[in-house]
């Protein structure tokens, strides 16, 4: 069953988070995964946490497993280690749904 996730960022690095992505993406399509939104946000009406946000996606998954074995893959480690731990300081999971 597919997974989706809504995430919140707070960007503070645009390049690096970037080159992030750039890194990245290859590894979740690899694992069946991909964006279906992406959104730059310029202000956040309502929010229930104290972090920043701005930025939004869906990330998604083609099953549980895939992403598991995603966000444990250590080419993914090392991209996320070098790019977006310096990148980003806020980081929200706003939902998380099975389709």
């Amino acid at each position: 069953m597919r997974v989706e996730r809504v995430v919140g960022l707070y960007i503070t690095d645009e390049d690096r988070y970037k080159r992030y992505r750039e890194g990245m993406l290859p590894i979740l399509e690899a694992f069946g995964g991909g964006f279906s939104y992406d959104f730059k946000v310029s202000e956040v009406l309502k929010s229930e946490v104290k972090e920043k946000i701005n930025r939004v996606f869906i990330i998604y998954f083609k099953n549980e497993e895939s992403m598991n074995l995603f966000f444990s893959d250590t080419k993914y480690i090392d991209i996320k280690e070098k790019y977006f731990v310096s990148s980003v300081s806020d980081v929200t999971k706003i939902a998380e749904y099975y389709k």
